[in-house]
């Protein structure tokens, strides 16, 4: 969602540099996006003080000569660095009382800016831009990220897999977050069984978390069906994600990777909200019951039943795969 953020001060300043300080684990996905020029990874984990190492990072930012940074977590201490930094200007959200770290604080309406992607690219205009403001239209000037594949011939190799010669349907059936982001097994099950009999191949992605899963849904899927959870990095799934026809996922880190590749894809909502993070393309549709008890943004169902997912049967995911093809 942050790339959208990079497409939009690209558009709006044609000659601005944009490196971006991120977590270790992103960085095979911003390597893959044209509008970022360097990348400083850190392995400061998510409420982690890390003083030191925040010093440490604040000390070799300070020699870049930056003119502005933006900082997206609304946390205090994600504003300590480009603080220590000196970075003239300090762009985001007030968050946690960051008065004093920020020097252009924004005040987040989330009746104006409804979307998390919204929220980004705001920070990368005025304050005082007719789209940030109350009638604006934000959400039309809102560009959809686009990742640009690797070394798709290389990961093959490695994996020893061939290019796929026959349309393959990509299943994404893990969702960090907790099962109540998970549509059931026994539903991608189904869906890959019917794919294959009609000649598709089915790829699983995943992380390595997810690997036993993939595993079972492999072994009753059948012969075609072909588990990747934890065999990828994310780099890698990028580039295989590319070489799919099609993808049925949970909402999950994966499901934005497809949306960016710009992959046909049915997107499964349970405890999260589709208004607040969609996928963001042109080609997903999603899938989303809207019951009293949704969203509740629970890592598992309160009420003990998910119907917020049971409820979505494989036959509905089938038939609107059919009216893509």
């Amino acid at each position: 969602m942050a790339q959208s953020l990079f497409k939009v001060l690209k558009r709006e300043q044609p000659k601005v540099t944009i490196d971006v300080l991120a977590p270790t684990w992103s960085e095979g996905l911003l390597q893959r996006m044209p509008e970022v020029r360097y990348i400083f990874p850190h392995t400061i984990e998510h409420g982690q003080l890390a003083w030191q190492e925040r010093r440490r990072i604040s000390q070799e930012l300070r020699s870049q000569g930056y003119q502005q940074a933006i900082i997206l977590p609304n946390s205090w201490k994600s504003a300590l660095i480009p603080f220590w930094a000196k970075i003239p200007r300090r762009t985001g959200y007030r968050g946690e009382m960051r008065y004093g770290l920020l020097n252009d604080i924004r005040k987040l309406n989330k009746l104006i800016l409804r979307k998390t992607v919204e929220q980004f690219v705001a920070l990368g205009i005025p304050p005082n831009s007719p789209f940030s403001g109350p009638g604006g239209n934000l959400g039309q000037q809102v560009p959809n990220p686009r990742l640009s594949p690797g070394q798709v011939e290389k990961v093959l190799q490695r994996l020893g897999l061939e290019y796929p010669r026959q349309p393959t349907l990509a299943i994404c059936p893990g969702a960090e977050y907790g099962p109540a982001k998970q549509w059931q097994p026994a539903d991608y099950v189904t869906c890959a069984k019917r794919k294959l009999s009609e000649g598709w191949k089915v790829w699983i992605f995943g992380s390595p978390k997810d690997a036993s899963l993939g595993a079972r849904i492999q072994a009753l899927a059948g012969e075609g069906c072909i588990n990747l959870c934890g065999q990828t990095t994310l780099p890698e799934a990028v580039d295989l994600l590319s070489l799919m026809q099609f993808v049925i996922t949970n909402d999950s880190g994966l499901m934005h990777v497809a949306a960016a590749l710009d992959k046909p894809m049915i997107a499964i909502y349970g405890s999260s909200n589709p208004g607040m993070t969609p996928p963001l393309s042109n080609n997903a549709h999603i899938l989303y019951l809207g019951l009293k008890c949704s969203p509740c943004y629970q890592r598992t169902c309160p009420k003990k039943h998910l119907k917020c997912l049971r409820d979505i049967k494989p036959e509905q995911v089938l038939d609107m795969l059919k009216s893509y093809e």
